[in-house]
């Protein structure tokens, strides 16, 4: 299979299937000299693990990672750094009774009729279960943005909607985010989707949402303003997360109804006091999340990617099967009523891997 590996300098290569002996990934283009531990790696894996609370899927992996390479004494050597998680709770039987049949809304079809033949084991190669070695990869990522630009860079995520339910913004507390099982900003919004997704779970069917990140202490200049547009790869990024279906930068499809002095950006340059020198360049809004032009303006990066709701569901669907009979189906096992709570990570590990390979590009071409 192509396209297994993602990035320009900073790089990573994944492989492993959801119910194989193990997953890892191999992170390549790391500088030397950078400070790393399994522990720096897991303490973001802890965020996106399964089993954590009822509202995800209730199998038990304890995500432990290991390094194998590219790290000696506690610090990166320059050489490719392999990481691996080992499979402990794969339930290969609760698959069975689909090993002939594709599951509505899944890769299920598609992968067969490509390649064919496909892993009916949790969706194989095309599970979410690889999302974890994109977490591992980002949490590397997030060393060298440290690394290179220091402590100031934040990169944060958090879910803003639930099915129709969103929260309201003007009580956006980052805070809140580690407090709630849903990584949500709004403390109210969270107790409305405890119920409503123990309902959704109930019923045996599913419920997407939205996930947004955010970049903060980025400096101008990442990205490039034709193909190597900084936006373009952050979409890419997100949309190659399994179940996204939309992606949008700043104002995103809402800039479609701003009129041309709304969607500007004003900029104005703040003096400092007592300063005969003038100050940085201010932007008085943020219409455009961050990115101009396919560059990094200096400001907050915002993205928002959409998650569609989970395929595999108890409630009976029509389908076909590999002989091209009409038939339903029911997926049994454990899965997430809501896929996207744990995403979060997974976005906020790929918007870090996009900014810490510009960011060695940038280098690079312009010092």
């Amino acid at each position: 299979m192509s396209a297994n590996t993602f990035g320009t300098l900073f790089r990573f290569t994944t492989f492993g299937e959801s119910h194989g002996p193990a997953i890892g990934c191999v992170v390549d283009g790391v500088p030397p000299l950078i400070k790393l531990s399994e522990a720096d790696i897991q303490v973001w894996l802890d965020k996106r693990k399964p089993g954590q609370n009822k509202y995800t899927t209730q199998r038990r992996e304890p995500d432990a990672v290991k390094i194998l390479s590219g790290v000696f004494e506690g610090k990166t050597t320059g050489t490719s750094i392999g990481l691996l998680i080992e499979n402990v709770d794969a339930r290969s039987k609760d698959y069975g009774d689909i090993a002939e049949k594709f599951r509505p809304g899944h890769a299920d079809y598609t992968y067969w009729k490509k390649y064919g033949i496909r892993d009916y084991r949790g969706g194989g190669r095309s599970s979410a279960r690889e999302t974890a070695m994109r977490v591992a990869a980002g949490a590397i990522a997030r060393k060298v943005l440290e690394h290179r630009l220091g402590s100031k860079v934040k990169i944060r995520g958090a879910l803003t909607q639930i099915g129709p339910h969103a929260i309201d913004r003007a009580r956006w507390d980052w805070k809140q985010v580690d407090k709630n099982p849903f990584f949500s900003p709004d403390a109210k919004a969270a107790e409305l989707w405890a119920s409503y997704l123990d309902g959704v779970r109930k019923s045996g069917s599913s419920a997407g949402a939205i996930i947004e990140v955010t970049a903060d202490g980025i400096p101008v200049g990442l990205g490039a303003p034709i193909y190597g547009k900084l936006d373009a790869d952050i979409a890419s990024a997100l949309m190659g997360i399994n179940a996204a279906k939309g992606v949008e930068i700043g104002a995103g499809f809402a800039a479609a109804a701003l009129s041309g002095e709304e969607n500007a950006d004003e900029m104005r340059m703040i003096g400092k006091s007592g300063s005969k020198k003038k100050g940085e360049v201010t932007f008085l809004s943020n219409q455009a999340g961050g990115i101009l032009g396919g560059i990094s303006t200096g400001q907050q990066i915002v993205a928002r990617v959409a998650i569609k709701p989970t395929s595999s569901i108890l409630a009976p669907r029509k389908t076909i099967d590999i002989h091209g009979n009409n038939t339903t189906i029911s997926t049994k096992g454990r899965h997430d009523p809501c896929v996207g709570i744990r995403g979060v990570p997974v976005a906020e590990a790929m918007l870090a891997i996009v900014l810490a390979d510009h960011l060695l590009r940038h280098q690079a071409q312009c010092g």
